[in-house]
């Protein structure tokens, strides 16, 4: 987009009133990344940003570009939102907001307004590593640096195929996703939380256990991935995490990462 001039950040708290994974007494819950509880972030952020584009142009003195993106593009959303002052990139990457903590989606419209801009954030994270030393799989190497290949979020969601022997113990009940190095980030025990229905856990996904959804069909587990963000890793996806969620935990793989 050469007519580029501004990039417009939004940030959408997906945050609701459950237990963090940590904090749970429940052994035998499946353990599924917060923000896929709901619909699909893909769909709502999107009609909502279209939404608002629409009504730049309404409002708008002049005719111009714009694009809309949610996830949905080689856009760097967490650099842009630090220079917009949404927040800053933290120790594990995510962008934190001092109200929202981390839990946001972040989404952007690229215009070819040229508008005044917001001052951007500084770090706040000082001398904490609670999130490098938190991660079961030791993922994350030096603070800011993940090794996506060890993240739990790539390997029950992204990685098409088995899980290495060596860091399936490590992953322990998520079945899909995990907030672990957002969960026990400071800024994220305060965080705000937002009542808007599309983020609340589907009855299907809310506090069940990994027994309970391994013994749903196929067709049962499809009806529930419809609409939800969890749609990427499809029923076969799921199988897999549930099967490796259901494997005895080795107290230590190859890797000297601790799996009880």
């Amino acid at each position: 987009m050469p007519s580029a001039r501004t990039v417009i950040i939004t940030a959408t708290n997906y945050n609701t009133d459950r237990p963090y994974s940590t904090e749970s007494a429940n052994a035998a819950q499946a353990k599924i990344a917060r923000y896929a509880w709901g619909d699909d972030y893909h769909d709502v952020v999107g009609a909502r940003l279209e939404a608002l584009v629409a009504w730049m142009h309404e409002s708008a003195n002049e005719p111009f570009e714009a694009r809309a993106y949610v996830d949905t593009g080689p856009v760097q959303e967490r650099v842009y939102a630090q220079h917009a002052g949404v927040g800053w990139i933290g120790k594990n990457t995510c962008v934190i907001n001092p109200d929202v903590g981390s839990w946001m989606f972040l989404s952007e419209i690229i215009c070819s307004l040229t508008l005044e801009c917001d001052r951007p954030s500084f770090d706040q994270c000082g001398t904490c590593t609670l999130c490098i030393e938190a991660c079961p799989t030791k993922a994350i190497v030096a603070p800011g640096v993940l090794d996506s290949t060890r993240c739990i979020s790539y390997l029950t969601i992204e990685l098409k195929g088995e899980i290495p022997p060596a860091l399936a113990p490590s992953i322990g009940n998520h079945v899909y996703g995990c907030d672990i190095c957002q969960e026990v980030c400071p800024w994220n025990q305060t965080a705000a939380v937002s009542n808007d229905p599309v983020w609340q856990a589907r009855p299907e996904w809310d506090g069940v256990s990994v027994n309970a959804l391994a013994a749903r069909s196929d067709d049962e587990l499809r009806t529930a991935l419809r609409g939800s963000a969890m749609q990427r890793t499809k029923v076969a996806g799921l199988r897999r995490n549930l099967e490796a969620a259901l494997q005895p935990a080795s107290r230590t793989n190859d890797n000297g990462v601790d799996g009880s």
